[in-house]
């Protein structure tokens, strides 16, 4: 169970890594501020050395990484670009933002619980990514 577990988690958390890399992707050209865009530039970068951290620990178990969801990254996309259709000002793009990692928080901590004979290094892994989520939201409250 420890295995399964462990594989799972790490399979959820890239999910997760490639959901947030789209999210600050499809925003990153909308961005008016300087400050703003480096917050978000910063944490893309992050979350891909966690990805790349995440591969190589499914990479050990001879698993791939999982992809998001199709209805959760269009619902995501379409979200994204209704709202900012109607107002593109940087206040939008944080809260699209801390929308996406409050709800990158809630989703790691169910599969934390879900999955919880993972192993102490994959649960390590979940729990730097919420943080990284945390951080990110904190980070950018300053322009909502």
């Amino acid at each position: 169970m420890v295995r399964q577990d462990t594989i799972e988690l790490l399979k959820e958390c890239d999910a997760g890594v490639k959901m947030a890399v789209t999210g600050i992707d499809d925003v990153l050209g909308d961005v008016h501020s300087n400050e703003l865009k480096g917050y978000l530039v910063e944490s893309r970068e992050r979350h891909k050395h966690m990805g790349n951290e995440i591969h190589r620990c499914l990479k050990q178990y001879h698993e791939e990484g999982k992809e998001p969801g199709t209805m959760a990254r269009g619902m995501s996309w379409l979200k994204t670009n209704a709202k900012l259709a109607v107002d593109d000002s940087d206040s939008m793009i944080a809260e699209l933002m801390t929308d996406g990692c409050d709800m990158g928080v809630k989703s790691l901590n169910r599969y934390l619980n879900e999955y919880e004979q993972a192993d102490e290094a994959s649960r390590d892994i979940a729990k730097r990514l919420i943080r990284l989520e945390e951080n990110l939201a904190q980070d950018i409250r300053g322009f909502l």
